[in-house]
């Protein structure tokens, strides 16, 4: 019959049973600690790819939107036929000017989560807008190139100097000023 000390709650009359019970919770802890070198990478991975996010997302994509907003969607509305091709035209911009505003709400939504998880700090990063974010670009994508594009390279292709002047706009905006080479 075993006696645990009422103070201690150690059993004084049979003290290997003190060692052995105690081992179970420390296997449990080691099985536990088993399992980070599985989970390493993939949070590395993580890390990597919020880090990259944010910086594609604020350079990449913000700059693509207005690129497309100063440049390509005047354009096309300049040289779009007065009536319906031009007010086909004008829905289709203010479509896709929307989208834009409503995607950069959403990611400025997920932008503190995404500094956090890049940081390796825990975060409540909503991962249903990360999915709604993806599905939403993905379908405006979709539309600006199945929709837009082919319509707007059908009325700049009318004139070519409409498509050159298009061409070159878009380039000088990429060019680095030529202070940058002295």
């Amino acid at each position: 019959m075993t006696h645990p000390d009422q103070s201690t709650g150690l059993d004084t009359q049979a003290p290997l049973n003190n060692f052995s019970n105690c081992h179970a919770g420390i296997t449990k802890r080691l099985r536990s600690l088993d399992e980070l070198p599985a989970l390493l990478e993939p949070a590395a991975r993580a890390r990597q790819i919020a880090e990259e996010s944010l910086e594609f997302f604020r350079e990449a994509i913000f700059e693509h939107h207005l690129e497309e907003e100063r440049e390509l969607f005047p354009a096309v509305m300049a040289a779009a036929e007065a009536g319906e091709e031009r007010e086909k035209v004008k829905a289709m911009a203010k479509r896709l000017t929307e989208e834009h505003r409503s995607i950069e709400t959403l990611w400025k939504s997920l932008e503190k989560g995404l500094k956090q998880v890049s940081k390796g700090h825990s975060t409540t990063l909503d991962v249903s807008d990360v999915h709604r974010l993806v599905q939403h670009y993905t379908d405006h994508a979709n539309y600006e190139e199945t929709e837009f594009l082919p319509l707007a390279e059908q009325i700049l292709g009318r004139k070519s100097t409409h498509m050159a002047a298009l061409g070159l706009s878009l380039h000088m905006r990429h060019v680095k000023p030529m202070a940058a080479y002295v």
